[in-house]
């Protein structure tokens, strides 16, 4: 009996541990009640909120624009936590094309919150990107976003810019997305930008919200290498920035919390260049 209770204990206290290193707002049972990868990415293109205009946007972005990018927003008994104010800056900012949030939108996946992220988008004047991540597939709930969104792997092809969106909902990539994307990527041209829940890189030894196989972490970097702009990250709930390959790998504040988003500004030739607000 003893022995039992030392080991309920312990992992009691591992919990406890996790949580604490963790940024994100973590459930451990709806983590447990969980979906995969091989079965969310057999929904490929399948779009159910997004139109086809907003995947092929004509005449594109243009050759020199805006987009904000934000992550975690945990909506969560309908709260968006202020989410609905970007309409105010989008409309006092005709240079922003699109927006991306980078995954945990909902706290547990719940129609309720996926819904008031729709109504929210529909709003918007532009296209407004879904990234799926941890929080969007708790208990079971992939089925509500599969439904209500669609896709979690995909590309936007915009004219001399294309995103790509993809899924690390499960802190891997796969084979098959990476594969995806190594093929994509190949007739590729113009600006490239990747949108991904997971970060990366690590920042220590007990850093648990990145990547958990760095052969894909490895793999990516090696893809995206003097041919992508940037990567966006979330998840972590604090803002990293690195760079690889001449690429800026851009890990974005929570919006839950800090009412954080990043302004990213593509000139017509040059680097990009970002910077951090906070909505009112």
């Amino acid at each position: 009996m003893v022995r039992k209770n030392i080991f309920i204990n312990a992992i009691i206290l591992l919990l406890c541990a996790l949580c604490l290193a963790s940024g994100c707002n973590n459930d451990f049972l709806g983590l447990i009640y969980s979906s995969d990868l091989d079965e969310r990415l057999r929904s490929k293109d399948e779009f159910n909120f997004l139109t086809a205009q907003e995947l092929s946007p004509s005449p594109g972005f243009g050759s020199s624009y805006s987009f904000i990018v934000l992550a975690d927003t945990h909506i969560e008994g309908g709260n968006a936590w202020g989410l609905e104010n970007l309409t105010n800056v989008i409309s006092s900012n005709l240079n922003i094309k699109f927006v991306v949030v980078l995954g945990d939108i909902t706290q547990n996946g719940a129609r309720e919150d996926i819904d008031r992220f729709k109504q929210i988008a529909n709003s918007l004047t532009v296209p407004f990107y879904p990234v799926i991540g941890n929080h969007d597939i708790y208990f079971g709930n992939w089925s509500v976003y599969r439904e209500e969104i669609g896709s979690t792997r995909y590309r936007v092809n915009g004219t001399g810019t294309t995103l790509f969106m993809l899924d690390s909902a499960n802190s891997f990539f796969g084979r098959d997305q990476l594969n995806w994307l190594e093929r994509e990527l190949r007739n590729t041209q113009g600006r490239i930008f990747v949108f991904t829940h997971t970060r990366l890189f690590v920042t220590g030894p007990v850093d648990l919200q990145h990547m958990t196989d760095i052969r894909e972490r490895a793999r990516i970097v090696s893809m995206l290498q003097n041919k992508c702009d940037a990567v966006f990250m979330g998840h972590s709930h604090k803002r990293i920035i690195n760079e690889a390959g001449n690429v800026q790998y851009i890990n974005v504040d929570d919006f839950v919390n800090s009412k954080t988003y990043c302004l990213v500004t593509v000139p017509a030739s040059g680097k990009i260049t970002y910077e951090f607000h906070r909505l009112p």
